[in-house]
Order: structure tokens, then C-alpha cells, then sequence
């Protein structure tokens, strides 16, 4: 997935990987995933997620965005009065503890955080192709304080049955990115036959995993 993919995404009426509802593993592995320390929770590619209003319940909540449509969407839909300002080369919207960071990821840097997060990924890790992952989770290592966390989302399916994005993720492959850290799978949720966000997924087997990785 570049740029242009994803951002082509956001000129749909509504992407097929946006949720009408809080995704129920978040709530669920909440209690196991946060800390004390954590000083906030930190959301990768968060198009305009209704999780960033849950999150904002129990933490001051950064997301991270590239497509300027869903940040202005998340405060019109939500109602809520923003500002906007450039900032360290994003695009900055922030009202009632939550700030969305609109640019590239892989340009946020450590000093952009306000200490050890909670790292949300619900969607980020599945909508990148391998060599693109693999970036991805050695940017979070170098970028993440000590004491952060992340409650991860995978998505698992026959690889010969279906090309992605999103793409599947295997527990092996999760746990050869996350080498070092402690890992813990926490949830299954079986959407075999249910597809996945609004996508209609025709394989013979369909999981998402939910696993905390401790840095």
C-alpha cells in the first residue's frame, strides 16, 4: 500500500475497513493492555475510528492519519469544535483530548509523544504489504519510550484464497516482527462466513487475533 492507494481509498463514499461501532476486542483486552505509565494512546493510520472516542475515555489520545478527509470528518461527525495548526510537518486537529496528526507515519518522531503510549492498531499492521510491515514495526520500535505497550489486531486467512489489503498476518509472522518483546496472544474472534468491516470476504477461514506486545 503507498500513499496514493490510501488516500484513493478516502475518496469513497465510505472505505470498506471503517467500523460503524467501538470494535469489540478493544474494550474486551482493555483491562490487560493498560498501564499506569501510559501517558497516552497512540493510533496509527486511525482514519476516523469511533475508537478514538472510547480511547479518549481513559486516555488523551493521538492519531495519526495521512488523508485530510477523515480528520475533518472525525470532528464534524462527533461534534466537536476543532482547531487546526501545522505542526513539525503534519497538519494538527485537536479538541477535548484528541489530537489526529494529519501526514506520513513513518514521519513521527518520539518527541512528538508525551511519554510511554498505548499503541491502538486495529487496521495499520493488515493494510501494509510485507516489506511495508516490516518498516512500520521497526519505526514503532525506535519511536516508542520503554514501558509502552500495544494492543494489536491481526487478521488471519488463506493467502492463496484472497489478495490483500487487508492483508493476513500470521501468529508466526507477529511474532518474528515483535522479536524480543513480550508478546501475548489475548483474544480470537472467528469471522469466518461474517467477512470483515463492510468487506465481504469469501475464504474458508477468516480470524482476528488481538495480542498485547509489551517494549
Amino acid at each position: 500500500m503507498d500513499a496514493a492507494f490510501w488516500l484513493e481509498c478516502w475518496q469513497q463514499p465510505l472505505p470498506g475497513f471503517h467500523l460503524d461501532a467501538v470494535h469489540p476486542l478493544l474494550p474486551a483486552c482493555w483491562s490487560r493492555v493498560h498501564r499506569p505509565e501510559h501517558q497516552q494512546a497512540l493510533v496509527p493510520l486511525c482514519g476516523k475510528s469511533i475508537d478514538l472516542r472510547w480511547l479518549q475515555q481513559h486516555l488523551p489520545v493521538l492519531g495519526v492519519e495521512l488523508a485530510e478527509r477523515p480528520c475533518r470528518e472525525f470532528f464534524a461527525d462527533n461534534q466537536l469544535a476543532v482547531k487546526s495548526q501545522p505542526v513539525d510537518g503534519f497538519i494538527m486537529y485537536q479538541a477535548e483530548g484528541i489530537c489526529l496528526l494529519q501526514g506520513d507515519f513513518f514521519h513521527l518522531s518520539a518527541s512528538q509523544l508525551l511519554g510511554p503510549c498505548l499503541v491502538y492498531d486495529r487496521a495499520a499492521l493488515i493494510a501494509l504489504p510485507e516489506a511495508m510491515r516490516r518498516q512500520y514495526v521497526q519505526h514503532l520500535r525506535q519511536l516508542l519510550p520503554a514501558g509502552s505497550s500495544i494492543l494489536c489486531i491481526s487478521l488471519e486467512y488463506p493467502v492463496a484464497e484472497k489478495q490483500g489489503p487487508p492483508f493476513a498476518v500470521s501468529a508466526a509472522e507477529v511474532k518474528q516482527l515483535f522479536a524480543g518483546c513480550g508478546i501475548e496472544l489475548l483474544a480470537i474472534r472467528n469471522l469466518t462466513g461474517q467477512g470483515f468491516a463492510r468487506r465481504t470476504f469469501a475464504t474458508s477461514s477468516l480470524l482476528e487475533k488481538a495480542w498485547r506486545i509489551q517494549l
